[in-house]
């Protein structure tokens, strides 16, 4: 779950206090302003009291350099958090690359190492990479933020979004004949999604000018603006017929769930029109699974994305309107699906347990054909080439960054065009994990990525970690995780397990949490436990548990309502208490998940409080390290106030006196981003981790038992 606090850098000295538990434990925090904590994870400094008592002691913060203070791993090479680290993708955000009208290049948000821009490279993998335009920032937006670098149908322009021009985000375009950039908005709004108009006279967008989503035009280049829609109901991802007559959109209802699929003229001479109506596909990205719908190019039909069978998949329906069908069904999510330019073909990405490959199918129906099914990775971003010969798309796996590939439709011969793997990488450094499958209460199996440990001494038994994904309907999938990497090389046994409420396992798998966080998916985590007990590797007394974002949220309710089970928890930038947490959010986004997945707030508040770990906090036993950013505001928000969760949850184990500590990383929102903080985290959970996982502490029968009682004189 994202928070929307934009991040700049902050100064500030520190207060450590320690309080009373098993042994003395450090936590910062900060005085001013009541926010968070800061410092390294070091002894406490002389003077400072434990036993009950508290004593306040200033001190410098010293890990804003990013220095590791990771203990001196036993394996003789391990891969340090820098190497692990240095393995990304040059293609980055969320936008399809596209290509260039004529089909010489590939254009892309992305970065070599610098601030991200827009580059084009070949699709024949020849040349170097040509940077089009140095930088597209886009700062102090939500969840709706987007480069969108398109490129216009005659080739004339690169459209993007970008807050280079001030607070709000707005079109600009890069002349190709020229290479110069100028504004062609001035909406002051937020920029959601636009598409070109195939003549390319018009882009179309959606933007919250009006506060909601309304669809727009925009002329190309005089910038004049058209509303075509109003009303409360979010109104986004706009296509165009291939006459460049009409625009296509998504209309949502108010708690998107249900969505019509309107077509309204571009010039607004006359009322929307409904296309197709699709519903029970909730829309947590307001819109942004159901995407945009796509018009064949005859004009004919359109394709669009559907729950409607359990499944996402891609249905076409007749653009007048008529019965929709579905392309090929399947057991399986479908994504990044388009026309290809005769209109004889659709190719898609279907998730596979985790695993996303390409296919084509032809327009008409019939059997799908494999165009790039990798054995271990993830397929997206798929674009038809001009000529429709070639796809472009980007895969990565579990071992490499998202690199960008060419795949000939016929021969099926890929062609790699960027590196996200450093020269001199050491071969064989990282582990390849092995998807098993375990059964979990309630008749569910749960599917899951073992990690097994390296560096092992002969006899020698690794600790077991659960790592627990966000969202909570995320979902694990085949791609590279430096920071489990990093544990793993150093002697961690790691469990991913996709539990009830993933993403990718059908909507009723999808909705098998709604009401019951932190109760019924816990039971998948603990039979996870069980399966990592049962390795011969691992030791069974010496489990931990992690997670960012919905994963923290479940980390705290794991120790709270399942004492005992995990001797250390690390839950990063987690929520622990969902009525609090709606007096503070600022996101309509999450309120819509809640009330999809509680039922309405206060009709549902039982639901709420019972889902809150932080009403029980006294059942709790692990030594816990909450992690968080330190919830810097952006000048254009200077009212916000940093996330308070994690300092809540803090405070609510201080007060019962529980073994915890709490880090805050500078310069962040609530959630941890930058490369220099991630890395001293890496350090940070490792020396954690160490401390109460690999400490030789065992626990005698004794201790697990409850005292007789004396038997009556």
């Amino acid at each position: 779950m994202p928070h929307s606090q934009h991040a700049q850098g902050v100064c500030r000295r520190d207060t450590w206090f320690t309080t009373r538990a098993t042994t003395t434990v450090a936590t910062w925090f900060a005085i001013a302003g009541g926010a968070a904590v800061l410092g390294a994870l070091v002894a406490p400094p002389a003077g400072a009291q434990a036993a009950g008592s508290r004593s306040f002691v200033t001190v410098v913060v010293g890990h804003r350099d990013g220095s590791s203070s990771a203990p001196a791993a036993a394996d003789p090479a391990p891969l340090s958090a820098e190497q692990l680290l240095s393995i990304g993708s040059p293609v980055k955000g969320s936008d399809d690359p596209v290509w260039q009208p004529d089909g010489s290049h590939i254009s892309f948000l992305g970065s070599y190492g610098g601030p991200a821009g827009i580059w084009s490279v070949s699709p024949n993998g020849t040349g170097a990479p040509e940077m089009l335009v140095s930088e597209a920032p886009l700062a102090g937006l939500d969840y709706t933020a987007g480069q969108h670098p398109l490129w216009s149908p005659k080739g004339e322009y690169v459209a993007y979004v970008s807050t280079k021009g001030g607070d709000a985000p707005e079109i600009w375009l890069w002349s190709a004949r020229e290479k110069t950039e100028a504004q062609l908005t001035h909406l002051g709004g937020g920029i959601y999604s636009m598409s070109w108009s195939p003549d390319g006279t018009h882009i179309a967008l959606s933007d919250d000018r009006y506060g909601s989503q309304d669809i727009f035009v925009v002329t190309v280049p005089g910038g004049q603006v058209l509303r075509l829609t109003g009303g409360p109901r979010y109104a986004v991802f706009p296509s165009w017929t291939p006459d460049s007559k009409t625009v296509l959109y998504d209309r949502l209802d108010s708690r998107w769930v249900d969505h019509d699929l309107l077509a309204v003229p571009a010039d607004g001479a006359t009322q929307p029109r409904v296309v197709v109506s699709d519903h029970n596909f909730f829309d947590y990205r307001g819109g942004g699974s159901f995407g945009y719908a796509m018009a064949s190019p005859d004009g004919k039909q359109v394709l669009f994305r559907s729950q409607r069978s359990g499944w996402i998949n891609y249905w076409v329906v007749p653009i007048e309107g008529g019965a929709a069908r579905a392309v090929s069904a399947e057991s399986a999510e479908q994504s990044d699906g388009g026309w290809s330019p005769d209109g004889k073909w659709i190719a898609y990405v279907a998730n596979h347990n985790g695993t996303k490959g390409l296919y084509v199918v032809s327009a008409a129906g019939g059997t799908p054909r494999a165009l790039v099914v990798p054995p271990d990775g993830v397929v997206s971003k798929a674009a038809w080439s001009p000529d429709g010969l070639r796809i472009s798309y980007t895969l990565g796996t579990s071992t490499s960054g998202a690199d960008l590939y060419t795949v000939d439709v016929k021969s099926g011969k890929t062609t790699q065009l960027t590196t996200s793997i450093p020269a001199g990488f050491p071969a064989g450094g990282l582990v390849t994990p092995r998807k098993i499958t375990y059964p979990s209460a309630d008749g569910l199996t749960i599917s899951a990525y073992l990690y097994e440990p390296r560096g092992l001494k002969p006899g020698e038994k690794a600790p077991g970690i659960m790592w627990v994904h966000g969202g909570p309907t995320g979902q694990w999938v085949d791609s590279y995780q430096p920071q489990v990497q990093y544990l793993v090389e150093r002697g961690y046994a790691v469990l991913m397990p996709n539990i009830r409420g993933s993403a990718g396992y059908g909507l009723a798998f999808e909705d098998a949490n709604n009401g019951c966080w932190g109760h019924c998916d816990l039971k998948d985590v603990l039979a996870g436990v069980d399966y990592l007990k049962r390795q011969p590797y691992v030791n069974p007394e010496k489990i931990g548990i992690t997670g960012r974002s919905y994963g923290g949220c479940l980390s705290m309710s794991a120790i709270v309502n399942a004492p005992g089970v995990f001797q250390a928890a690390i839950p990063e930038s987690g929520y622990g208490d969902w009525e609090a947490f709606l007096s503070f959010n600022d996101e309509m986004q999450h309120d819509q998940l809640l009330a999809y997945e509680f039922g309405p707030y206060p009709d549902s508040a039982a639901v709420y409080r019972r889902n809150s770990p932080i009403h029980n906090i006294a059942r709790v036993t692990t030594p816990t390290l909450l992690l968080q950013g330190e919830g810097a505001t952006a000048s254009w928000r200077p009212a916000e106030e940093p996330v308070p969760a994690s300092i809540d949850f803090a405070r609510a184990l201080d007060q019962h006196y529980k073994l915890f500590r709490l880090k805050s990383y500078p310069g962040e929102t609530y959630y941890i981003e930058g490369r220099d903080n991630i890395r001293q985290k890496m350090a940070d959970m490792l020396s954690f981790f160490d401390q109460y996982l690999k400490d030789g502490l065992r626990t005698a029968p004794s201790a697990a038992s409850t005292p007789m009682a004396a038997s009556a004189q």
